[in-house]
């Protein structure tokens, strides 16, 4: 495949659905994980001009900072720290409406007014997070949720 995207406007769906073909095409033959996800992080900016997308990498106990798309970030992250690190805590996806909102909020960007972060699950445990930010309030929702999780299931983690 070449490396560029079909970008498309339309709804939100819209636009998942024809980047979701995509990304599987750019990360199925693809067995370096860093790639993978520099490609992801890039596709998911492109398509739809957020204001960061990236990955942090569980080690040890901390979220360290991988591939991203966006102005500089915080670097290492404690488990049940922030919107990402409470997201590895619980296991869950976490939506965030006004992150000036939630508690321990850590503001790697005064920029980013909501935010959403999807756990990365192999083999029963969390190997890392997507966490994606925008300058739009309560920009994220369930269906940023559904297709963030297929998109973060295309991934070979190793």
């Amino acid at each position: 495949m070449a490396e560029d995207l079909n970008i498309v406007s339309g709804t939100k769906r819209e636009q998942y659905e024809n980047l979701l073909p995509q990304i599987d095409a750019l990360t199925t033959y693809e067995t370096d994980l860093v790639a993978n996800l520099a490609n992801v992080a890039a596709a998911l900016k492109e398509q739809f001009g957020w204001l960061w997308v990236g990955f942090y990498m569980v080690r040890g106990d901390e979220l360290v900072l991988g591939p991203f798309q966006g102005p500089v970030a915080c670097t290492r992250i404690h488990k049940g720290k922030g919107v990402c690190g409470t997201a590895w805590a619980q296991a869950e996806t976490l939506i965030v409406p006004d992150v000036e909102k939630f508690p321990g909020h850590i503001a790697c960007s005064s920029a980013s007014r909501s935010e959403i972060v999807v756990p990365i699950v192999r083999n029963g445990e969390i190997v890392g997070v997507l966490d994606v930010d925008s300058v739009e309030p309560a920009a994220f929702d369930e269906v940023d949720a559904g297709y963030l999780e297929r998109i973060v299931a295309l991934l070979t983690w190793s």
